[in-house]
């Protein structure tokens, strides 16, 4: 079960907007370059984010380049996942190769601030604030396998290959 804030975005969110290029010298210093995630869309929110918050985008999340640095930085800035409506694939894969849940969903009812229970293993958000419940599209036993071991890395030290 995850527990956090909801920090809404709107849609076509791109990797830049994530971790801005002009910040490309702090890709070999990763905790840096967290602390200016999504600078280019809220300036102030790597200020705000704790641990276990939730960004809550629409439609095209992470559009753009296809670098790990930015689901990286959101994860380590300490977001639990990212809900949207829709996200760029090579986004998607890329944050689940690194253990940053992405789950799709209609996101319209949530608003920035809200308190969000998110249960991976059932499907469903659940929104404290306004009492608002939901589902999301299923997560595959694999890609829930790679994300309960962290991403896909500790997954095939963990297994070895893919069980399939």
């Amino acid at each position: 079960m995850l527990t956090g804030k909801a920090f809404k975005f709107g849609d076509n969110i791109s990797t830049d907007h994530i971790t801005p290029g002009r910040l490309a010298h702090l890709r070999s210093n990763l905790p840096e370059l967290a602390k200016h995630v999504m600078e280019d869309a809220d300036p102030g929110f790597a200020s705000r984010v704790m641990a276990g918050d939730f960004i809550v985008a629409g439609a095209n999340f992470g559009l753009g380049s296809s670098r790990e640095h930015a689901p990286l930085a959101i994860k380590l800035a300490g977001v639990s996942a990212v809900l949207a409506k829709s996200v760029a694939r090579i986004f998607f894969r890329n944050a689940i190769n690194l253990g940053l849940p992405v789950l799709l969903c209609d996101t319209d009812r949530i608003n920035n601030g809200d308190t969000l229970e998110i249960d991976l293993k059932a499907g469903t958000v659940s929104d404290i604030t306004n009492g608002n419940q939901f589902t999301f599209s299923k997560i595959t036993r694999v890609m829930g396998d790679i994300l309960d071991s962290g991403g896909l890395i500790p997954y095939i030290q963990e297994h070895g290959d893919f069980r399939l």
